[in-house]
């Protein structure tokens, strides 16, 4: 099978853009079979079927409506071509990956190294099994598949479903949120202190700002509002996995592969649903970490005052600007991520398709900032609102009015006061994820 991708794909001259052509040509002209100048599902998979590919279920219907851009119900050579171009670098790279002696071939030998490197021991003949069952074909398509990502992927297989590793991930996530966010919780503490308290005539620094909490309550206090950060944590998680499938069947058109838009869309969806849910928690976190000491004696002593007091309604101030700053949020944090990955694979990337742990954390310390600089306004205002209450002499003012009167008393960069703090957090909260993550997956037995 790697021998018949070679001779299409891996061509001697593969940087020649003329001689790809002509390859392409040869595939595209032995596909349509009925010479009409396009190939439909079924030329697709009766092609890739004579030529030793053995498909698996919907599979030619993906690859098909991946490429079928104009939505024709056929690939001209125009996107035939287009196709191929776009995942011909993760093919090779995924080839050069398992070829260890780079001699254009695939044995049993190289598997064996192959899954050693990932910690698995195979005898000659289990390699000798893999190699010529579909699980190579497996390896190839899932790299076809367009818009999935090499390395960090954001959604659950099939596979990981029906065997149960996916609540594993799950666990490992969530484990890994706590320790990060109890980890960071001192500086998202000082984060939401100067944006509802530091202003242009009262001007609050970092050292200035833990002391007066320290101060106040002592060390422990840096850690208030954290117990409520945390017990969201699964809630959050486990509403935004399950919304994020059910938008993903409603958004995939004809059962087939979603598209890197309706993706977007879904995760987005299911962030929001995920938000409604657990917002009423978002505002008693705002107000456990604001209270001076003696004003509430837990979270559900809080839950009880804001209720009597200031009714329902209390428990969803703030929430247009928090849904509002969903959008610009994950859209610029994952268009960004994406493309410094992929820049970074294009220009250095040599003998494997996996850019390491560095590059992926620099990418998403990047992708993160970038998005945070876009929505920051929006999740000062949404803090600012949430806070009313526990703010002396502040009366309960809309989205549109806090922000005009933010801007006339503060100018524009009062949209960013406590942006520091939170980005002080981005780097170490990141680095403490993976690393919990990383160890939470070695002891739950989930294989890299």
């Amino acid at each position: 099978m790697y021998q018949l991708i070679r001779k299409f794909v891996f061509t001697e001259s593969h940087c020649l853009e003329e001689d790809n052509t002509k390859t392409f040509a040869e595939l595209f002209e032995k596909l349509d079979a009925n010479k009409d100048g396009k190939v439909d599902v079924s030329e697709l998979k009766t092609g890739l079927a004579a030529m030793g590919f053995t498909m698996g279920k919907g599979e030619a219907q993906k690859m098909f409506v991946s490429g079928d851009t104009d939505k024709d119900e056929g690939l001209d050579f125009e996107e035939f071509s287009k196709y191929l171009k776009e995942h011909e670098k993760k093919l090779r790279l995924t080839f050069k990956s398992l070829d260890k002696n780079q001699d254009g071939r695939i044995d049993a030998k190289e598997i064996q190294q192959s899954f050693k490197d990932l910690g698995l021991n195979l005898t000659d003949r289990d390699a000798e099994k893999i190699l010529h069952s579909k699980l190579l074909q497996s390896i190839i398509y899932s790299v076809l598949d367009i818009g999935d990502s090499l390395t960090i992927p954001d959604e659950f297989t099939e596979e990981e479903k029906t065997t149960g590793i996916w609540w594993k991930q799950l666990v490992a996530g969530g484990m890994a949120g706590v320790v990060s966010r109890t980890g960071t919780a001192p500086l998202d503490r000082m984060k939401v202190f100067m944006q509802v308290h530091s202003s242009k005539s009262n001007k609050i620094s970092l050292v200035d700002g833990f002391k007066q909490m320290i101060k106040e309550g002592g060390v422990a206090s840096l850690w208030r509002g954290n117990g409520v950060n945390v017990i969201k944590i699964a809630p959050e998680t486990a509403i935004k996995f399950m919304a994020y499938e059910q938008y993903k069947k409603l958004l995939a058109k004809d059962g087939g592969k979603i598209q890197s838009h309706e993706r977007f869309m879904a995760g987005s969806l299911a962030g929001a649903t995920a938000q409604t849910a657990i917002y009423p928690m978002e505002v008693m976190k705002t107000r456990l970490t604001l209270r001076k000491t003696g004003q509430y004696s837990g979270m559900f002593d809080c839950a009880k005052k804001i209720l009597k007091k200031e009714g329902v309604k209390a428990f969803y101030k703030g929430y247009v600007p928090n849904i509002l700053g969903i959008i610009p949020y994950a859209g610029i944090d994952l268009a960004v991520y994406e493309t410094l990955k992929n820049a970074w694979l294009s220009r250095y990337a040599k003998d494997t398709a996996n850019p390491g742990v560095l590059v992926l954390l620099g990418c998403g310390t990047i992708s993160s900032t970038c998005g945070q600089l876009a929505s920051y306004p929006l999740a000062l205002v949404r803090t600012r609102m949430q806070a009313q209450a526990s703010m002396e002499g502040s009366e309960p003012v809309s989205m549109s009015k806090l922000v005009k009167k933010i801007m006339q008393k503060e100018g524009f960069l009062g949209l960013y006061r406590g942006i520091l703090p939170n980005f002080m957090k981005v780097i170490p909260a990141v680095s403490i994820s993976y690393v919990v993550y990383e160890y939470m997956r070695s002891g739950l037995g989930i294989s890299k």
